[in-house]
């Protein structure tokens, strides 16, 4: 399905969010699976849900708040998208363009991306996380394919610097203060909801990939095609399949994350701080 939307419908949309909040934030912050303690350290928040937003998704998730939260995070105007959309939920490629869109008509320049991801690299372990150096994407087609709205970028767009490098170097900066593991890799795409193979983690690991999952290129393509700034770091919350003994269904997520979410929330903290 193409959107075929024009730059008002991505107004509506940024307009009812600037109402609400009054004013621009410096940055945006999209919490994945896992990752939505961070939103406690959100001071002075304004929370409104999805569903009250013209134009925007909703999301499908149960373990997603699906909540939009503006406030101030380390002495920044930031706004949280507590919870994200997918692929596997029935949006399309082109739909999972929306949410960063409207962040880039409200006015946003800046964007991270967050997300639970299994590890394919054996050196890593649940608990760590990882800084996203690049990414791997061979599904699918692309968010930005149908009619391009040049309000918002141009038709092609390149991708070179795609995790911004500037950002990269502050998050490694925030790393040697963290208690946490911190490395930096490659993120690979899978579409979901199931979970990857062993032959596909075979194939993964062949290929470069560090980690794998199922969201955050879409939104980090868009992010792309804005100009936007973009810092993307995944939670390691499992060994992938065919590399632990275990079943790999998703179950491990939650106590991995909830494990983790005081380390996980400062080091996020102190990279909005030092942006």
């Amino acid at each position: 399905m193409l959107s075929g939307h024009d730059y008002d419908y991505y107004r509506k949309a940024a307009d009812y969010i600037h109402d609400r909040i009054g004013y621009i934030p410096e940055t945006a912050i999209i919490l994945g699976t896992g990752c939505a303690p961070f939103a406690d350290r959100i001071e002075s928040p304004i929370v409104f849900p999805y569903a009250e937003i013209p134009n925007f998704l909703v999301t499908t998730n149960a373990s997603h708040p699906g909540n939009m939260i503006a406030g101030t995070v380390g002495g920044k105007r930031v706004i949280c998208m507590n919870g994200r959309f997918h692929y596997y939920e029935g949006y399309s490629m082109e739909e999972l363009s929306i949410p960063v869109h409207v962040l880039h008509a409200l006015g946003v320049r800046q964007l991270i991306l967050t997300n639970a991801a299994g590890a394919v690299n054996q050196e890593y372990a649940p608990g760590d996380a990882m800084i996203i150096q690049d990414h791997i994407k061979l599904f699918l087609g692309s968010p930005m394919r149908g009619p391009n709205v040049p309000e918002l970028g141009p038709r092609f767009f390149g991708v070179s610097d795609l995790y911004t490098k500037t950002l990269r170097d502050v998050a490694r900066s925030c790393a040697e203060r963290s208690s946490m593991k911190i490395h930096e890799g490659v993120y690979m795409f899978f579409p979901g909801p199931q979970f990857e193979t062993a032959a596909e983690i075979r194939a993964a690991r062949l290929l470069g990939a560090d980690a794998v999952g199922m969201s955050t290129v879409t939104e980090a393509l868009t992010a792309a095609h804005c100009s936007m700034q973009l810092l993307g770091i995944a939670l390691i919350t499992n060994m992938c399949t065919g590399l632990t003994t275990g079943n790999v269904d998703g179950s491990e997520v939650s106590d991995v994350a909830a494990t983790a979410a005081k380390a996980f929330s400062s080091f996020l903290l102190d990279i909005v701080r030092n942006l």
